[in-house]
């Protein structure tokens, strides 16, 4: 085992920030009320729920009813498309269509699939240029009367691309006026203010472990007048709109952290800024044959390098045996890396699709990270290419 190891794989999940830690111990011993109860210790833990909400509303830029926890990103999304397609396919004669990019995350892009699939409705799968910005003109001839529901990302989970929501959201709303339209802001929330960001959108999701929250719960904003039809039905809470009791540990460590990385943003992104151009400008001058995928559109903590002549699956592994956490990007759940679908819809072939690691930065990150990921990149490529 490596003396040190350095950890660059924050956009799967980050460590978790002190102040959720301190948020959420109470309510892992002493504090353990259901929050749908009537009792003093319900009280409590009800209170501490709506606090969070408050937090989570104001950092999302709405109304303190507009918001959904949800037991993750994943959960999120599934609600934000299946329930806002069904709530406007309620009202049409015949399956409305969906329009996604082709990039998107597979939370995203498999339930669009699926939904495809079970109802007969028509799917529109946009593509991206090679930085990893979807294609305005395709996404425009998209959006057409019929379509019911469109889902575009904030910020791309392997490139870090930021998409032109404003312009994409104005495209949706003029072609397609009775569309819902849903925004994953799941890899945004570290780096960006979503309610600048995502403020022409009804729907918006976002992850707690993305920013330094727990894993398992995340949120769903649905901002007023928006149709939401609920998948999961029971006891009524969050309004009728996703039953089941609330995970109060979670939810109060995911306000705490939010609201943490949102008053850090304007001095954290440059310092991550600055790591992670020293990263690259290092490993591009050290290593022949690199490219970074979508540079120059990214937020600060991603940077997607493409080593030529290099399978990404070998290359993570021989990695995390010299001390270095990254990721290829496109691992599913048995850990088998597959050809990178968003560099396939970006139009690279399949060799370049498996060709690209994501280094991906975050509040932890030191100089001393990057330091390591220096000095044992250009060793092991030179290896796999012997």
């Amino acid at each position: 085992m490596p003396e040190r190891r350095a950890y660059l794989d924050h956009a799967a999940t980050t460590p978790l920030r002190p102040e959720a830690r301190e948020a959420m111990l109470p309510y892992l011993s002493g504090e353990f009320g259901n929050p749908s109860g009537s009792h003093h210790e319900s009280r409590r833990a009800r209170r501490a729920v709506d606090d969070a909400r408050q937090t989570v509303a104001g950092r999302l830029g709405v109304d303190l009813g507009e918001v959904v926890f949800t037991s993750g990103g994943t959960e999120a999304d599934n609600l934000a498309v299946v329930g806002g397609w069904r709530a406007v396919a309620a009202g049409r004669s015949s399956p409305p269509a969906l329009v996604c990019s082709a990039i998107e995350h597979h939370a995203v892009l498999e339930t669009c699939r699926a939904l495809a699939r079970d109802t007969g409705a028509d799917l529109r799968e946009v593509p991206a240029d090679r930085c990893g910005v979807v294609d305005a003109d395709a996404w425009a001839e998209a959006c057409t009367p019929e379509v019911g529901l469109v889902s575009v990302m904030a910020v791309n989970n392997e490139l870090g691309t930021v998409q032109h929501l404003a312009a994409l959201a104005e495209a949706a709303r003029t072609g397609s006026p009775g569309a819902v339209l849903h925004t994953d802001a799941v890899q945004a929330a570290p780096w960006i203010p979503l309610g600048p960001l995502t403020g022409e959108f009804d729907l918006v999701s976002i992850s707690a472990h993305k920013f330094g929250g727990p894993q398992g719960v995340g949120a769903l904003a649905v901002r007023h007048g928006t149709g939401l039809a609920a998948l999961a039905h029971g006891g009524g809470q969050e309004r009728d709109r996703r039953s089941g009791t609330q995970n109060v540990a979670g939810i109060v460590a995911m306000a705490a952290a939010l609201d943490r990385t949102s008053a850090d943003q304007a001095t954290g992104n440059g310092r991550v800024g600055a790591l992670r151009d020293r990263l690259v400008e290092g490993l591009t001058a050290s290593v022949p044959g690199t490219a970074w995928t979508g540079s120059g559109q990214c937020v600060p903590g991603f940077c997607h390098l493409r080593f030529a002549g290099v399978e990404s699956e070998a290359l993570v592994l021989l990695l995390d045996a010299a001390g270095l956490s990254v990721s290829a990007g496109a691992a599913c759940s048995s850990g088998a890396v597959e050809p990178s679908h968003v560099l396939l819809a970006m139009g690279f072939d399949r060799i370049e699709a498996t060709s690209g690691i994501r280094f991906s930065l975050g509040w932890t990150t030191t100089d001393e990270d990057v330091d390591l990921a220096l000095s044992v990149v250009p060793d092991v490529v030179a290896k796999l290419r012997d």
